[in-house]
């Protein structure tokens, strides 16, 4: 029955071998109870884990070592066992015990779990799901289990069958795999008969609709036939290993079968979501900090025998979001290896916009005339094609521009759409860290397209302009205010400042790390005391002022975490940053570690010179700190009163309605009492 908890057994090592197949059949079927996920946290040393994968030496309170996510010769990898989060200072990497066993070991949540319950021997209590759900969840364990088997059938095939081994077996060696490559990405070949595979599957108990919709199996004049025969086979695995699906490439020249076919999409294999070689690839392109992208998967293998490991393939589709992201967990730097005809060049340049709205600096390798990297590599080796990448990288939105105006010649018209092509894809630049590069775009574009630069200023801030307006529309339909649409101040002050250049997001997001340190100060200190004599907490404090910082706050995450704590606070069920820090929501908790960690956080200097609040950081100032943060979250929203009473009063007298600029005036003065009382620092402030 749903909600019935049920305790997990630990087994020794020994039988772990034995029983792992069993185990990952039902490992869908449960939930892990929250019980057993606080016994876990209760044990949990990040030193003792990090320095499972880590040599760490003490350093003060802190612990230093050699990042492991990317290549380093100067340990800056701190692991903090006060804070309970390490953070490489060089590569920016961060997070908690769980995170690290996720990141390091490319673990699901779930999995990071249980893992850690092996290691600290925690029986671990788990409660059913949903019927649903588990009908889910148990139709994707069979689809992953129904894989594994024909995997193995088709290895075996390769190997061990004549037809195997002269068809199969024969093409690999010709294109210039070894036994050890073929077996390490676990290449195979099916039959050419009608239902070798399909007979072998169903009498071993698997079920006929499962295996079509794996699109191993199809029903041919209603029998089920082999869906592969006659072709090799690529295993696609997902980023622990588990296969997705299937590439199968005929050998044999064919006017009506396709050269590749994959497996259609199910529970488990979504194209859009995959890149063909992640789960090789995600430790050197950690080490690397670079991912290599390809178009196909011999071109990933050649790739791996050679030495360069760093490298997937996007399957011969256009890149999607879901794949760029995908990346973006490993590295920020994307480098497409392509060959240099058209089509290829083409297809490189669709996943432009995206990537770079996805904050990844792309770069664009052209191979010469007639090769691919498969070809490439064993042509040249493996150092020379390092060195070939090196030097023949060009930056991705310049070279866009270059080809571009090849194309345009001397059109004026096709000029004309492509400046606002180029400036479109400048504009999407605009997070805070990349405005010196988003500027330099500019500056060498320009150049490029002999314009003025500050006209070309003017059209990137348009489209950025553009875009504030459409997300501030969007949200005025969602969240539909009681009087106009207009944009909110700080988008008026975002669309006036691009005329200057300033970064919108950074402009939106202006008073976050204030926002942020409200939520620091919860999180570290909300259960200390704030007054002896009635034995308050600082939570108590901030939740007893007649003000709801939920929404005050601009930064959805605040909101998000204020939410989450005032709901435990109001449960009595106050849990301290642990709770938030190992939260079932990776990106969640990241988010918190990269809260407590920030110094940033810290803002009583820009306090001072704009508020003239004066207030000093730290574990033993936190009373004071509260007064200010809080009082300071309060002045923002009475000078954004101020701002539109300014606007009432002049409206009123416009219109010659005295008697409401009367009452404007009074407001003004009322609201200017409470301005000069906030930035004299006082501690609370009744404010409706």
């Amino acid at each position: 029955m749903p909600g019935t908890a049920t305790t997990r057994t630990y087994y020794p090592p020994s039988l772990q071998i034995l029983i792992f197949p069993y185990v990952c059949s039902c490992i869908y079927q449960t939930v892990i109870s929250q019980n057993s996920i606080q016994q876990i946290l209760s044990r949990i040393d990040i030193v003792e884990i990090v320095g499972s994968f880590v040599k760490l030496k003490k350093r003060g309170a802190n612990y230093l070592g050699l990042c492991p996510f990317h290549n380093e010769k100067s340990p800056s990898f701190t692991v903090s066992p006060g804070k309970e989060i390490y953070k490489c200072f060089g590569c920016g990497a961060s997070g908690n015990s769980i995170s690290f066993i996720m990141e390091h070991e490319k673990y699901s949540y779930v999995e990071a779990l249980r893992w850690l319950a092996q290691r600290y021997q925690i029986e671990l209590e788990e409660t059913e799901v949903s019927p649903e759900l588990k009908q889910h969840q148990l139709m994707a364990d069979s689809l992953f289990i129904i894989n594994n088997y024909a995997r193995e059938y088709f290895t075996d095939t390769l190997f061990n069958k004549e037809e195997g081994q002269n068809v199969g077996l024969s093409y690999f060696e010709e294109r210039g795999f070894t036994e050890e490559t073929i077996k390490k990405f676990q290449l195979g070949y099916c039959l050419n008969t009608f239902d070798a595979f399909a007979k072998s599957a169903l009498n071993k108990g698997y079920n006929l609709e499962y295996l079509q919709k794996t699109g191993l199996v199809t029903i041919r004049n209603d029998q089920p036939a082999d869906n592969y025969r006659g072709r090799v086979i690529f295993p696609i695995h997902n980023q622990s290993g588990k296969i997705l699906g299937f590439g199968a490439r005929i050998l044999v020249k064919s006017d009506r079968a396709p050269k590749y076919i994959n497996s259609p999409e199910n529970e488990i294999y979504v194209k859009s979501r995959v890149l063909y070689g992640t789960y090789f690839a995600r430790h050197a392109i950690d080490k690397l900090n670079e991912c290599l992208l390809v178009e196909g998967y011999t071109d990933v293998i050649s790739l791996h025998q050679a030495g360069v490991e760093n490298v997937v393939a996007s399957s011969g589709t256009s890149l999607t979001q879901d794949q760029l992201r995908l990346i973006k967990k490993y590295t920020n730097n994307l480098t497409i290896l392509y060959d240099g005809d058209s089509a290829g060049v083409k297809a490189a340049l669709r996943g432009l916009d995206m990537a770079i709205e996805e904050g990844l600096n792309v770069k664009l390798v052209l191979l010469p005339d007639k090769e691919d990297p498969d070809s490439y590599v064993q042509k040249i080796g493996a150092e020379a094609f390092r060195e070939f990448i090196k030097d023949n990288k060009q930056d991705f939105v310049l070279f866009k521009l270059q080809l571009s105006m090849q194309e345009a010649g001397t059109d004026s018209n096709k000029k004309s759409q492509l400046v606002n092509e180029i400036a479109e894809t400048i504009s999407k630049i605009d997070k805070a860290e990349d405005f010196t590069r988003q500027q330099d775009y500019i500056r060498q574009c320009s150049q490029l397209l002999h314009i003025d630069e500050q006209g070309l200023i003017q059209l990137v801030n348009k489209f950025i302009r553009d875009r504030l307006v459409k997300r501030e529309q969007a949200y005025a339909r969602n969240n539909p205010a009681p009087s106009d649409d207009d944009l909110s101040e700080e988008a008026i002050a975002a669309m006036e400042a691009a005329e200057t250049g300033i970064s919108v997001d950074s402009l939106i997001n202006g008073h976050e790390k204030q926002e942020k340190a409200l939520v620091k100060i919860l999180l570290r200190f909300g259960d200390k005391p704030f007054k002896e004599e009635d034995n308050s907490t600082v939570a108590d404090y901030v939740f007893h002022l007649p003000y709801d910082f939920e929404a005050l706050a601009e930064s959805e995450l605040v909101k998000r975490i204020l939410r989450e704590y005032k709901a435990l606070y109001d449960a009595g069920n106050l849990q301290d940053k642990r709770w938030f820090l190992y939260h079932e929501d990776q990106q969640f908790s990241k988010e918190i570690a990269n809260i407590l960690e920030d110094q940033e956080a810290d803002l009583s200097m820009k306090w001072k010179e704009q508020f003239e609040i004066d207030t000093v950081y730290g574990d033993d100032a936190y009373l004071k700190d509260t007064l200010s943060t809080t009082n300071y979250l309060i002045l923002r929203k009475v000078k954004k009163l101020i701002y539109e009473n300014q606007a009432e009063v002049q409206k009123a007298f416009k219109e010659n309605d005295y008697e409401a600029a009367k009452s404007c005036l009074e407001m003004q003065k009322h609201l200017n009492s409470l301005e000069k009382e906030l930035t004299n620092g006082m501690g609370t402030v009744i404010f409706k």
